[in-house]
């Protein structure tokens, strides 16, 4: 269960109603708007100077609420973890859904094209090498997962193009996701570059491994 599922459904002998049930007019819960907050601030000024203070102020809570909701910094980072995690495989799943053969490549594509946009998959890549115990425990989870949705994806497109690889696909996962976030780092440091063209060298190099 998520910290979300776990703080909206406390009751009144754990927690006060008022501030667990509390919600933004958009839906968003409490601890989701604080990760987003996270998320944002680690993006614009990075991990090293993010403190709950600066969490609270973009988020435009209390930081007894932040503390409320997340114990301290590792814990809140720990979440960050799992909650930037959880939606890079959401629409990593999705990607290829009801997605025709002759559309694979591009799919993907608009994926990939997608996670550079939002920036997410870089603001998770930099939480990556925070050394705090939760955080770092949150990290070697994010990155089993990752690792079990890139074998999937890479085996849902060979299986479109109707292709099998001639070396195992666990022996590639490493590399499609090693190449996503280089994509992920090269589109902060060299956003003139057009990362398509990289993606597509990937791919066919990937592609020439099947027959």
């Amino acid at each position: 269960m998520s910290e979300d599922d776990a703080t909206s459904g406390a009751t009144e002998g754990g927690r006060r109603p008022d501030v667990v049930a509390r919600r933004e007019p958009n839906g968003e819960s409490a601890p989701a708007k604080i990760l987003a907050a996270a998320a944002r601030r680690v993006r614009d000024a990075g991990l090293v100077r993010l403190s709950m203070q600066d969490v609270a102020t973009e988020a435009g809570v209390s930081k007894a609420l932040i503390h409320y909701h997340f114990r301290d910094r590792d814990a809140l980072l720990a979440r960050l973890i799992e909650w930037l995690t959880e939606r890079l495989l959401s629409r990593e799943r999705a990607a290829l859904d009801d997605c025709r053969p002759t559309e694979a490549i591009d799919a993907v594509w608009r994926w990939i094209e997608l996670e550079l946009q939002l920036q997410e998959l870089r603001v998770l890549l930099e939480l990556l090498h925070d050394p705090s115990t939760g955080a770092a425990s949150a990290a070697r989870r994010a990155a089993r997962l990752r690792h079990i949705e890139a074998e999937a994806t890479t085996t849902r497109l060979f299986q479109l193009l109707d292709l099998r690889p001639r070396v195992p696909v666990e022996l590639l996962v490493g590399v499609v996701v090693a190449v996503l976030d280089g994509l992920a780092f090269e589109a902060t440091l060299n956003p003139e570059r057009e990362s398509r063209v990289s993606f597509d060298v990937f791919w066919l190099a990937l592609l020439s491994l099947a027959e």
